[in-house]
């Protein structure tokens, strides 16, 4: 059933061009622009030369972004504004490190005239595990930070006081983890994850100062053994990766790694069953057609058949009041 029917054409004129002003935001990080500009402030010349630009067009690229109210002009001299400081140069603590993945995601949902002819990606080149170093590290600050807020309001609402060894099924930063173990600090987890994204996972856990809680292991979580006698196996931002079949094996083999009585957790988009809310996954199905080969947003209907298959009871869905939504099952 629609909940939403466009009634105003300047609105739908105002979405079609949005992407005007994602590419000027997206290129200002793709070149670094904010963290050559000193705080004294810079000429438009200077960063051009900086940048072996066109002195002109970056003039007018600079002028953009202060039109947008992420620069500052005086004169002839540009600065940063104290959101840019803080948000978008790279060596800031709260620096926005999903953006540069936002650039490398634009470029796939340019294909999505032609991945609707295909059926799948056109444009994805490799599998995470053998992507760049720079993709990676990219992709793993987009997912830590995003991460990081989601899981201190997921932690708060699942019950992990009898919980003492979890998994944490490609767990990335480790972002869950730490949350869980500052709620009960008598956890000990488990990082499982690719062979070349771990070194990342080990520099999170070293900042984190959680070195005596976490673990790490390596390897292809459809393809090899999981361990066992955890209490909680916790998956976030993972069945959306996989196909269907992907997905039940996966299931299956977190319900083995469980002790009798242990969780399993999913953190994902749950579709309903005509998979149009909630918007944001709904879009992001799209996301996983331009590049992923099999991935989706999988319904409440599927997730809950995959769990009840591989031996999970009590299986229900939780919404956390930002959104966030869960599917959880016990091992009986």
């Amino acid at each position: 059933m629609k909940t939403h029917e466009m009634t105003d054409p300047a609105q739908l004129v105002e979405m079609a061009n949005a992407f005007k002003l994602s590419r000027i935001i997206l290129t200002a990080n793709e070149l670094g622009v904010f963290d050559l500009i000193p705080e004294a402030g810079i000429s438009s010349s200077a960063v051009a030369e900086l940048l072996n630009s066109h002195p002109r067009a970056t003039d007018r690229f600079l002028n953009a972004l202060v039109a947008l109210g992420l620069l500052i002009k005086q004169g002839e001299t540009f600065r940063n504004t104290s959101f840019g400081s803080q948000f978008l140069v790279k060596n800031s603590p709260a620096y926005l490190g999903g953006l540069s993945l936002s650039n490398q995601t634009w470029k796939t949902w340019s294909t999505l005239t032609e991945v609707l002819f295909t059926g799948s990606t056109i444009a994805m080149e490799s599998l995470i595990n053998d992507r760049t170093e720079e993709w990676r590290e990219s992709f793993i600050a987009a997912m830590h930070s995003r991460a990081a807020i989601q899981a201190m309001e997921i932690a708060g609402i699942l019950d992990l006081d009898s919980i003492v060894k979890m998994l944490d099924v490609g767990g990335g930063s480790g972002a869950f983890s730490f949350a869980m173990i500052r709620e009960n600090p008598a956890i000990r987890s488990v990082i499982f994850d690719l062979p070349n994204i771990i070194p990342l996972t080990k520099k999170y856990i070293l900042a984190s100062g959680l070195t005596d809680h976490v673990s790490t292991a390596t390897g292809n979580y459809l393809a090899d053994d999981l361990g066992d006698g955890f209490d909680l196996v916790f998956m976030s931002a993972i069945i959306h990766i996989n196909s269907p079949d992907e997905n039940r094996l996966l299931i299956k083999q977190g319900t083995k790694a469980l002790k009798q009585g242990g969780q399993l957790v999913i953190v994902d988009y749950i579709m309903n069953d005509d998979r149009t809310e909630p918007v944001p996954g709904a879009f992001f199905a799209l996301n996983m057609l331009v590049g992923t080969l099999h991935g989706d947003t999988y319904t409440e209907t599927e997730v809950r058949s995959w769990m009840q298959n591989a031996g999970l009871t009590e299986v229900e869905k939780k919404v956390t009041p930002s959104g966030n939504q869960l599917m959880m099952g016990k091992k009986a």
